[in-house]
C-alpha cells in the first residue's frame, strides 16, 4: 500500500472531484458519511456526550458535517469551533451553513475563553487542524490540546491528530492533540510510523472515502506500507525437485568469546528461513557450543580462541551475514578490512561490522553492490550522522543508501527499509521483540533469503515483515515480558504458514469468481 504525501493527497482530491464529475462538498460529505458509520457502528444509539472540536478549515468542514449526520441520527453532540484565524474555507462555510439551518450552533471559542466541561466517560471528536497546518499552533490553541488531554475522554481524531505536521517533527509535543484512535481517509500516513510523531495516536485506521483508483495507482510515491499482500507477491514457491543445493549456501561469520550466542541466533534463523546450506566461522570458543546445540550446521574455525583474527574458508558461500557479536579486537578489525578487499560475494552487514564501517567510512566503498546494512538508531548515527528529527534521519537515509549503493535497514517498532531512495514501511512487530538477540535473527533471516535468490532489496522487505510476524505470532503464547530471540525463531515457521494462508484465500476468492 503506497503512503501518500500531503501534496499527492490533495492531487488524488482534485483528480477525484474532475473525474467524477462531483463537487469539493459531496467530497467532504462522502467523508463525513464514514466517519459518521464508524461511530455509528460502535455506539448504536448510546446516548454519551459527543464534542465535536473544529477548526475553520476542511479538518473543521469534516467535523461539522459528521456533527449535522450526529445530530440528525439524535445522538447528543455539542459543536465546538476553534476560531483562530479569520479566515474560513468554502466548504467548511457550507457546512456550517447546514448546521444553523438544523438548529444547531456550534459555540465559537476564542483566546481567554472559557472552556468547556468535559467528562472522563464523553467522547471527544478533535477536527481542528488537517494535512495543510504549516506552523504551531497558536498558544491558546495549545491550551485546548491541553485540557482535552486532561479531561482523559477517549479522543477521536479526524485524519491525523491536530497540531501534527506532514513533513516535520512538531517542536512543542504539547502543541499535539494525542488520540486514542484516529481515522485517516484513504490512505496511511507517514507520520503513523514515525517514533516521534506516532506516538500521538495509540491507533489508526483507514476509511474508504472513494478517491480516484486510477489516481492512485498510478502515482509513485516515496514510501511504501508493508503487508501481508505486498510480501506474498514476493514470495518464490519451492519446486518438487530441489535439493539443499538449489537454495543456497549461507555463512554466518561473526562471535567472540562470551557472544557465541549471537552467532548461534543468527545462523538458526537464517537456516529456519530457508537457506539450504549454513555454515558458521567463529573464533576456537564457538566451535564446541555450535556443534552442540546445532547439529545442523557446519562449523569453520579462526585460528585463534576468542576473536576473530584471519577470515580464511575454502568453501564458495552464496551469501555472507557478518558482524554479529565479532567484537572491535584490533586482530578483528583488521581481519574484516581484508575480507572486505577480497571479498565480491553479497554480503549482509550487521553489529560489530557495521561499528567498524562507522569508524572507517572508506571501507564502505568496498561493499559489494546492493549490501545490506542493518543498523539499530545508535548504529545508523555513527553510519550517517547526526539528524535532527525522523525526516531529516530519512532523507540522511536515502542519501547515504545512494551514495553507496547499499540496502538500509533502520530498525524500530516500525522498522524502515531504505533503497534507491524509497522506504518500505513495515507493519509487524511488537515491544516485546525490544530484547537482546532479535536483531541478530533479522540479520540470518535476510541472509537465508539472499542465499534462496531473493534481491537484496526483496530479501530485506521479506525479512522484516516475518521476523515481525513471527514476534507477533509468539507473543500470543509469552506475553511481551517473555519473548525472547529464541522464540521469534520458534515463529518463523508459522509466520511462513500464516502468508500461505493468506494465498490460500487469494486462490479461493479467484476460484469463486
Amino acid at each position: 500500500m503506497k503512503i501518500f504525501s500531503a501534496e499527492q493527497i490533495y492531487a488524488a482530491d482534485k483528480a477525484t472531484i474532475k473525474k467524477q464529475d462531483i463537487t469539493s462538498d459531496a467530497l467532504m460529505e462522502r467523508a463525513a458519511t464514514q466517519l459518521f458509520n464508524w461511530l455509528h457502528l460502535r455506539l448504536q444509539g448510546d446516548q454519551v456526550k459527543i464534542h465535536l472540536f473544529c477548526g475553520i478549515g476542511n479538518n473543521g468542514g469534516d467535523g461539522l458535517a459528521l456533527a449535522r449526520q450526529l445530530q440528525e441520527h439524535g445522538y447528543t453532540c455539542t459543536v465546538y469551533v476553534v476560531n483562530y484565524s479569520k479566515k474560513r474555507s468554502d466548504d467548511f462555510l457550507t457546512n456550517l451553513k447546514r448546521l444553523k439551518d438544523r438548529e444547531v450552533w456550534p459555540e465559537f471559542l476564542e483566546e481567554g475563553d472559557d472552556l468547556p466541561e468535559i467528562g472522563r466517560e464523553d467522547i471527544l471528536v478533535d477536527a481542528i487542524f488537517g494535512l495543510g497546518l504549516n506552523r504551531p499552533p497558536d498558544d491558546w490553541v495549545v491550551e485546548i490540546f491541553e485540557h482535552l488531554h486532561r479531561s482523559d475522554a477517549f479522543t477521536l481524531s479526524v485524519d491525523i491528530p491536530s497540531g501534527l505536521f506532514t513533513d516535520k517533527v512538531p517542536a512543542d509535543e504539547k502543541a499535539v492533540v494525542k488520540a486514542n484512535h484516529t481515522l485517516s481517509f484513504q490512505v496511511p500516513k507517514l507520520i503513523f510510523f514515525l517514533p516521534q510523531t506516532g506516538i500521538y495516536t495509540e491507533q489508526w485506521e483507514l476509511l474508504d472515502i472513494g478517491l480516484d483508483t486510477e489516481f492512485l495507482m498510478n502515482t509513485e510515491t516515496d514510501y511504501e506500507l508493508i503487508g501481508k499482500n505486498e510480501v506474498l507477491s514476493y514470495y518464490i514457491p519451492r519446486e518438487k525437485f530441489s535439493h539443499k543445493g538449489t537454495y543456497g549456501h549461507s555463512l554466518i561469520i561473526g562471535g567472540s568469546y562470551g557472544k557465541i550466542g549471537a552467532v548461534h541466533l543468527a545462523a538458526k534463523a537464517c537456516l529456519h528461513t530457508g537457506s539450504g546450506l549454513v555454515t558458521v566461522y567463529v573464533p576456537q570458543c564457538g566451535y564446541i557450543p555450535l556443534q552442540t546445540n546445532f547439529p545442523e550446521a557446519m562449523v569453520i574455525t579462526d585460528v585463534d580462541e576468542r576473536h576473530i583474527s584471519n577470515i580464511d574458508f575454502d568453501i564458495s558461500p552464496t551469501v555472507i551475514g557478518i558482524g554479529m557479536g565479532m567484537g572491535k579486537d584490533k586482530k578483528t578489525v583488521k581481519a574484516f578490512i581484508d575480507f572486505l578487499n577480497s571479498n565480491d560475494t553479497p554480503l549482509v552487514v550487521d553489529a560489530d561490522a557495521l561499528n567498524i564501517l562507522s569508524e572507517s567510512k572508506e571501507l564502505l566503498k568496498k561493499l559489494p553492490s546492493q549490501t545490506v546494512l542493518t543498523p539499530h538508531p545508535k548504529e545508523l548515527e555513527r553510519l550517517i550522522g547526526k539528524w535532527d528529527g525522523d525526516f531529516e534521519k530519512l532523507e540522511m537515509a536515502k542519501a547515504f543508501s545512494k551514495m553507496y549503493d547499499c540496502v538500509l535497514v533502520i530498525k524500530g517498532a516500525n522498522t524502515i527499509t531504505v533503497y534507491d531512495g524509497k522506504g518500505y514501511v513495515n507493519t509487524t512487530g511488537n515491544p516485546g521483540m525490544a530484547t537482546g538477540g532479535t536483531g541478530d535473527v533479522l540479520t540470518g533471516m535476510i541472509t537465508g533469503l539472499v542465499a534462496q535468490g531473493y534481491e537484496p532489496l526483496r530479501a530485506s522487505i521479506i525479512g522484516v515483515y516475518l521476523h515481525g510476524r513471527a514476534g507477533d505470532i509468539e507473543v500470543e503464547k509469552t506475553g511481551y515480558q517473555a519473548l525472547t530471540a529464541s522464540s521469534v525463531i520458534e515463529g518463523i515457521g508459522r509466520a511462513f504458514l500464516d502468508l500461505f494462508a493468506v494465498n490460500e484465500e487469494l486462490k479461493s476468492g479467484r476460484e469463486q469468481s
